[in-house]
This record gives C-alpha cells, structure tokens and sequence, in this order.
C-alpha cells in the first residue's frame, strides 16, 4: 500500500485504488485505450433537399426539423424557416447501455405547425446492419437517402446523414449532443432536450489559450510639447494602456517641453491581437481636462518580433502625437496644428514564456514564439472515467442533485468533459492525449457542478475540488487508475466532495531526451539573461490570467471565468495564516534530518553508546589519513540510501495532504481570513484583532531575522577593528594557527581536533567552548539601532 494511503485512520481523504479499465482484455494494443470504452449509436443530421416539392401535405410554406428517435428517446434540430432545402448539421449520440430493446432508428423530417406538425417523410436504420467504426477512425461520411412515408412510398425529398456506431474516442463526440444522458433519475416519458444553448452548455469541447507575448514598452524621450499652461512646471508622465492593462512611467527629471524617460513597461498581449497600444503623455499635476499633451495608437500586428536574446532591440521610432492643439499665426492668420513626437522602442518578446500559471505547478515551460519551441518528449493520456460519492450542489424537485463536468488543463490545451445531469456518480469514460516537451511539468484536472442549466440556481459554476499530477513522479508506459478525493477548502472547514476515478499513463518517446531535459533551464534563456523582477512576474501573471480567461469566456460553450481562475489558482499568492503555518512545519520537515543527524553526533559525543563511537573513532582516523576516500565514501552512501529507498517508493502519484496543508484543524478565524476579499470586508474589530495576530508573528519573524543579521556582523566585525581587542586576539591567533599548520601535518591537526570534541564525557566540562565565547562577545550593528 502506498505511503499516501497509510498517514491517517481517514482513509476517505487519501488516494484509493480505482476498478482497472480493461479496454482490450488486459492487452494494450492502442493509444486510446485507457478509459473504459462506452459504445455511442451516432446520428449526424446533415441537411435535406426537395422538401415538399411534389408533396401536397407541406403546403405553401416549409419550416423543416428533424427527428431522431431510438426507442423512448427523441431529440430534435432546429426548424428552418421556409426552407425546402434545410441545412441544420447536427449529431446526436445515444448511449448503448440505454438503447434496451429498440432496434430501429427514425429519423423524421417533420414540418413545424402551430397546431399539430406535419409528417413529411422519414427513414428507418436497423440497428443490426448500423456500421461500425474504429476508436481511431474518421467519422462515417454521410450520404442521400430517399425519404418514404409511413407505407415504405418513396417520396421526392431526399436527406443526408450517417448513421454508425462508435465510441468516446470518436471525434463526433465533442460536438453530439448527447439525447439520453439523464443521469440515474428514472425518467417514464420521453427527455426532450431541444434548445442550443442548453445542448451548448452540456456538450465537451476542447479549447486552446490564446498565444501570449510580453509587450516591451521602452519609453526614451518626446520632442516639441506644448504645454498648457507656460507658468507651470509640468510633471510629465508616459501613460500606457493595452486593453485591460495601464502603466505609468515615472515622473520626468528633465523638467521642459523635451522629457527624457528611457524607462522600460512591460505588458502581456494576446494574439490574435485586437486592442493597440495606446500612448499618451500626461502632465500629472496639471487637471482632468487639460493633462494630455497628445496620444497615439499603435497596432501590435506590425511591431517588431525578437526571437534571439543576443539581438539588441533597434529600431527606435518617433510617433506623432495627436491632438486638436492650435495656434494662431497672427501674421498669416492662419491656423498652425502642432506636431508633438514620441521616441519608443516597441518589440514582443518572443524568447520568454509567459506565466499564466505559479513555476510550482506549471503546465509548459516553452517560450511565446513557436519558432523555440523544441520536439516532443512523449504523450500524455488522461482517461477521466467518472465520478462517485458527489455531494448534492442544487436541488431539483425537492432533492439534492448535481450537473456535474470535469475540465483538463494541460500547456495551452484545455479539455471540457461533457455534463452528466442529475447525478451524483456521473460516467463520462473521456480520454484526453496532450504532447509532453517537459517532464517537470503538471497536469490539472478539476470537476465542476453546472449551474447555467434549468433549475441550477446560480450565476457561477461551483467547483467540487481539484487534482495535480507531476508528470515526473509517473513511471513511463504504465497506467495508474486511482480514485482521488476531491477536497475543498470552505470557510467553515474542510470537506470532500467526493472522488474522482482517473487513468493516467505517460508514454516517453525518447529516454535519452527526456534525461537531458533534466539538465536543462527550467524556463527559457531569456528568463536568465533578461531577467524580470519578481514584482513584474507577479503583475505580468496577474495580467495573463486575466486575458486568458477573457478570452476562453468567449467561446461557444463558454470556459466561464470561475473555471478558469479555479484552475489557474489565482489567488495562491495571497496571505493565508494556514499557509504560514504550513511551510513553516515544511521547513521543520525539511531540517528534520539535519536536527536528527546533530542529535546523533551529540549521543556519539557523549558515548551513549560505546561500540558506535568507537567505530565512529576508526571511520574517522581512516578518513584523515587516506582523505582520497571521503568524497567516494559520501557518493556510496548516498548511492546505498537511494538503492535501499527504491523498495519503499511511492507506487501512486501524490495527492493533496490534509496534514501537510494544515488544513484539517484549522482554526474558523483562520479560514474567515483567508476567504476574506482584497480589500477586507470585515468588520473593524475584527480587522482590528487580525491586525494585532499579524503584529506578534511579524515581531516573531523580526526577532529571527535580527538574530541571523547579528551573528552576520559578528563575523564581519573580527577584522573590523571595531572591538580593538577581539581583533587583535584574533589575529595573533591566525599567527599562531599558521606556524602550526606549516610545522604539524595536517592530518595530525585534524585528528587531535576530532579527538578532543569526540573525548570521553569524563574529560569534558558543560561550559560552552572558548571559540563560542569569543564569538558570542563580538560587537554587531543592533546597538545602533533606534
């Protein structure tokens, strides 16, 4: 069992083993196997032609539909209005387990009516004779087919469409709007979906983030402005904006109309780009109406791209200035419009990736400009098989129920699962493939309850928790099905929502270079020869997250903005005092081995046990004396520790760790802290008492922080000559320490040290050491200090 599984009696909050998929009877013969093959009969309504052209029941006007009909379940297009030659180009896909004991398929061209809707003929497929298809084929070519009436007379109109069984992997998939997927609620009459957006907000779809670029802004200098008011000093300013984003150069120094700035703002853009970058010169102290000096608009189609970081950025430009500013030549009398310029640089950095993730968890590490972009490593194949023990979200008919679909994340490639309504074990056997180009990078796959279909009652859609797997914590070419929990964090505690089965299983194409990626720069080059500040990246991520989800908003059906953020994890930098908790015992974990190792040298010091510190003398002599040995007996230790460690290692991916996050005995304030808005909305007490915690921890980690600065100075101060004494002890003493090291061996040095401190307690006395006294009495900065 793994070690994740074995860390709390609560085994509900840690990874179980799911049911194995057995797509091939145990044997792996294709890439799409590892989700469980759910077979769909798949219905594509493409258009019809000669629609009541010699058919008396149509009438004078058409408004053709169609539809599909398998057993107890239909589903219709939409009508075309007076059209005898429709087009509607639609599929449906019925679930194999619910067709029961239908062995025909209609489909039936009806004509919409306000009292009863006409029959215009239909065609009839059995079942036993629908084609199948490979998971890897192409969808199945549709064809014309005659329409009959319900005696088998042909008729005149024609229609076409295909009709063939398949399965998940199907292409048809994404864009089928699936008729029987009601969930596990009994239904005794028909479903009947019907609508375009209800069928939009149900169906799966892959989409792709939009290709960011950092936007180099250098601002040199502008020439011949007209000030608005002559007696005034202005204090210029360079205002930038790029749609959403706005940033302001500093204040001129070289107070005339010529200002100089030679400042650097840095945007992130999004292609295809649609908004211009927009500059204007401000007079920051001058009113609303009279600030701007000029503005101009420069589009980012034609701006120059840099590729290599050895390039330096030339070509600087001037651009006009616009505004209506005029002045009157009284001696011509004639208007003369003024033309203020602006000197820019302006390139799209295409050497840097642009973060829209945190570099813990970050999907693709490859930079903007596709030109960079290295080959693949392997594939990564995520079979999202379904979901159990789901809390209810909404409620329908007077019981808890959930709509509920997952979203993958994955480098630029999002993947959104369809939605299973009205239940609360939702199947969707969804096999997700993305290219892998770093092994080090994180997969993210989040479940989310569907609140934009009837009866949800909501604006947003709730998420139900999330999981992430480290790509390089998998073993190539196995797969791993696990059920995880899905765990969120709420103002009122902890709580699973109830768990998600995955397979995973990364294939490596090459072993050879998925080991020199490890030798590799984590980001690009850019990032270390042009580096950003780290305030930069903040707000530059900040900014491409925005645009990211902007922009996934947009599509139809819509990645809607909560997702995206929930994903993202947007707010992961915000202050938490659960999170300062948690890395604080992070640390103690990690100085957990060298506080063990201290405490052993101290029991070897004190003889505690005889027969190890004797053996620890031996080790010791043999290192000194033969010290060609040392750094081969440390790599044979290490070596030996690895080796006895593989037996113990991990056989899962790791998972959320409830203790790790200290988040199942979190303090109620401490959540009420964390959910809290930016800025606060809480009341002023209990702002007031927050702000007074924060002020102990910080006094706390002020203290710390002053200690490690004194015994830095202390340090410094040995041959400062600030304690005229303690300096000049110490310099006889490297005096001394020098003719003894030039008359003794070294090695003699050594071992009469080691001896001394490993002496027998016996010989030792509990005052501290001389070299600790002399340094605790050196002076430091701290009684300087106010």
């Amino acid at each position: 069992m793994p070690p994740q599984m074995m860390q709390s009696p609560n085994d509900d909050m840690f990874l179980k083993e799911a049911i194995k998929p057995d797509p091939s009877g145990g044997k792996v013969t294709r890439r799409n196997d590892i989700a469980v093959q759910t077979q769909y009969l798949y219905v594509r309504v493409v258009k019809a032609r000669n629609l009541g052209a010699k058919d008396d029941t149509a009438g004078s006007s058409c408004d053709p539909y169609a539809e599909v009909r398998l057993g107890k379940y239909k589903e219709t297009t939409r009508h075309c209005e007076k059209n005898f030659d429709p087009q509607w180009n639609q599929v449906f896909a019925f679930t194999k387990d619910r067709i029961n004991k239908a062995s025909v398929v209609e489909v039936t061209i009806k004509n919409k009516d306000m009292v009863k809707d006409d029959f215009m003929g239909w065609v009839l497929f059995d079942l036993t004779e629908v084609p199948k298809t490979a998971p890897l084929d192409s969808p199945l070519a549709p064809v014309w087919y005659r329409l009959e009436d319900r005696k088998g007379n042909k008729l005149q109109g024609f229609i076409m469409l295909a009709v063939w069984w398949g399965t998940q992997a199907d292409e048809a998939l994404r864009e089928a709007w699936h008729v029987d997927d009601d969930g596990d609620a009994a239904s005794s009459s028909p479903p009947v979906v019907g609508a375009d957006a209800l069928a939009n907000n149900i169906r799966s779809k892959v989409y792709l983030s939009p290709t960011l670029w950092y936007l180099r802004v250098n601002v040199i200098e502008a020439k011949d402005l007209v000030p608005g008011d002559i007696t005034k000093t202005p204090e210029l300013v360079v205002k930038a904006t790029l749609g959403i984003q706005t940033k302001w150069t500093r204040v001129s120094t070289s107070r005339s109309i010529d200002p100089k700035w030679n400042e650097d703002l840095m945007f992130v853009a999004a292609e295809p780009f649609e908004e211009p970058l927009i500059l204007s010169v401000e007079d920051k102290s001058a009113p609303y109406n009279s600030k701007v000096f000029g503005t101009c608009a420069i589009p980012l189609q034609y701006v120059e791209r840099r590729l290599d970081h050895h390039k330096a950025i030339n070509n600087a430009r001037w651009f006009n200035l616009e505004k209506d500013n005029v002045t009157i030549d009284v001696e011509n009398e004639k208007e003369v419009k003024l033309a203020s310029r602006l000197h820019t640089r302006i390139c799209l950095e295409g050497g840097y990736h642009v973060l829209d993730e945190s570099t813990n968890f970050c999907s693709d590490f490859r930079p903007a400009a596709k030109k960079l972009w290295k080959k693949s490593i392997g594939v990564l194949e995520v079979g999202i098989l379904g979901a159990s023990g789901l809390l209810p979200m909404t409620k329908k008919d007077g019981r808890g129920t959930t709509d509920a679909y997952c979203v993958a994340k994955y480098g630029k490639k999002w993947v959104r699962t369809k939605t299973v309504t009205d239940s609360l074990s939702p199947k969707w056997n969804e096999q997700c493939t993305w290219e892998v180009f770093d092994p080090c990078t994180v997969v993210t796959i989040g479940v989310f309850d569907n609140c934009h279909l009837p009866g949800g009652g909501g604006t947003k859609d709730s998420n139900i928790g999330k999981v992430r797997i480290r790509l390089s914590t998998l073993e190539t070419d196995c797969i791993y099905t696990q059920a995880y929990p899905l765990l969120v964090l709420r103002p009122s505690g902890l709580k699973r929502m109830g768990e998600i089965h995955l397979a995973v299983r990364f294939t490596c194409s090459s072993l050879l270079n998925m080991m020199h990626m490890y030798s590799q720069p984590l980001l690009p080059k850019m990032h270390y020869i042009h580096p950003l500040t780290v305030s930069q990246l903040d707000m530059l991520r900040h900014n491409a997250t925005q645009i990211v989800a902007m922009r996934l908003s947009r599509a139809e059906p819509p990645l809607r903005k909560e997702v995206v953020e929930y994903m993202l994890d947007v707010d992961y930098h915000m202050f938490s005092m659960r999170r300062s908790k948690a890395n604080f015992f992070r640390i103690m974990g990690v100085l957990r081995g060298l506080i063990a190792a201290i405490k052993w040298f101290d029991d070897i010091r004190n003889w505690k046990n005889p027969i190890a510190t004797a053996l620890v003398h031996i080790v010791f002599v043999i290192l000194v004396l033969y010290p060609v040995f040392i750094l081969p007996s440390v790599c044979l230790s290490l070596l030996s520790v690895g080796v006895w460690n593989h037996k113990g290692r991990p056989r899962s991916p790791p998972h959320v760790d409830t203790r790790l996050s200290y988040a199942d005995n979190a303090h109620p304030d401490e959540l009420d802290e964390e959910f809290d808005t930016f800025p606060t909305s809480r009341l002023p007490d209990v702002v007031r008492m927050r702000y007074d915690r924060l002020r102990s921890v910080c006094g706390r980690l002020q203290t710390v922080a002053g200690d490690i600065a004194i015994h830095g100075e202390r340090l410094l101060s040995l041959l400062s000559w600030r304690d005229p004494r303690a300096t000049t002890l110490f310099i006889i003493f490297c005096l001394i320490a020098a003719i003894v090291l030039y008359v003794k061996p070294f090695y003699v040095v050594v071992i009469q040290t080691g001896f001394t401190v490993l002496s027998h307690p016996r010989f030792q006395h509990n005052l501290p050491l001389i070299p600790l006294n002399f340094f605790r009495r050196l002076p430091s900065k701290y009684d300087c200090m106010i």
